[in-house]
């Protein structure tokens, strides 16, 4: 007989094949209606991305559950301690977007430092001389300042070199082996021409870039965030903007996700943002749902998978 899985959002039509190819598949109604469903049948997996809620109450109402499954990596959205106390494995997909999540960061800071989309609705306006106006600047010779020296720090700093920025970075713990210099917060925040924040959401990270540092950083500095929205103070932000102490800000990631209309953010030249869409290419999007769902599968199989994908290994 088949074990049965609770999917709390959507995955990309090749994972969705392999999950009801392999085991009963229970829908959710929305990412944080789980419960209901749990309490009438057993479920032994759970499946969700970024938005479904997998809960402490969530957990306990499944008495059978062996794994929970994120598409993705940040676990914000999952309750690893009561998991881990309960013996369940949380599985992720760490690295698995950190290509794509970092063509984004360079994108964000490309189109944002030659003044892209400002330029082109001009030309669609028929200005063509707004090439006049010189208003756009390179990356090269910038000194760009990497926040969270991980998977994807380490590829944005690599693409970032190959453009001819000089890398500095911060990172909780210093890093040895690594081709970038290590700053303190303070002092990178000062230093940096242009600013990517690549951190987890952690206690220690909730709005790490505050109104202080702010106003540590250079007028002329871009900030990029494709990590955590949380990670940033917004209103510090907006004030930042509008009081040009920051030049620029590009971001996947908001602290309220969607937006609300009238969210200042949204009005701003001088801002761009993208919907929490810089992991979901095809590609990206396809891989890293195949790879969690077939690791669900072989787990529910009693097989073996790489330990590196099962987040809470070392606790269990």
């Amino acid at each position: 007989m088949k074990k049965n899985v609770l999917l709390l959002e959507s995955v990309s039509d090749h994972a969705d094949l392999l999950l009801n190819k392999h085991l009963n598949v229970l829908v959710a109604e929305t990412p944080t209606s789980g419960i209901p469903l749990a309490e009438a049948n057993p479920v032994h997996a759970i499946v969700t991305r970024g938005k479904g809620d997998v809960s402490e109450a969530l957990i306990a109402a499944c008495p059978k559950l062996e794994v929970i499954s994120r598409c993705g990596v940040g676990l914000d959205n999952v309750n690893v301690d009561a998991a881990t106390r309960k013996g369940i494995k949380v599985v992720n997909a760490p690295g698995i977007n950190a290509d794509t999540v970092a063509e984004h960061a360079l994108t964000l800071m490309l189109a944002l430092q030659r003044q892209l989309f400002s330029t082109v609705h001009a030309v669609k306006a028929n200005n063509w001389d707004i090439r006049k106006t010189y208003d756009g600047d390179e990356i090269r010779g910038k000194t760009l300042g990497i926040l969270g020296l991980g998977n994807i720090g380490k590829k944005v700093a690599r693409l970032a070199s190959a453009f001819g920025m000089s890398v500095v970075y911060w990172d909780a713990h210093k890093q040895e082996g690594v081709d970038y210099h290590f700053l303190p917060l303070e002092e990178l925040l000062y230093q940096s021409d242009i600013m990517s924040l690549h951190l987890p959401l952690v206690p220690g990270t909730h709005q790490l870039i505050d109104e202080k540092a702010f106003g540590r950083m250079r007028p002329n500095a871009i900030l990029i965030n494709t990590s955590r929205g949380e990670v940033i103070d917004q209103q510090a932000l907006i004030k930042a903007l509008d009081r040009k102490l920051i030049a620029g800000f590009g971001a996947d990631v908001l602290a309220v996700e969607p937006p609300a209309t009238d969210d200042p953010l949204l009005q701003m030249d001088n801002v761009l943002i993208t919907p929490h869409s810089a992991s979901l290419t095809a590609r990206t999007y396809n891989e890293m749902c195949v790879l969690t769902v077939q690791n669900t599968i072989d787990l529910l199989d009693g097989k073996a998978i790489n330990q590196k994908y099962i987040f809470n290994h070392k606790e269990l």
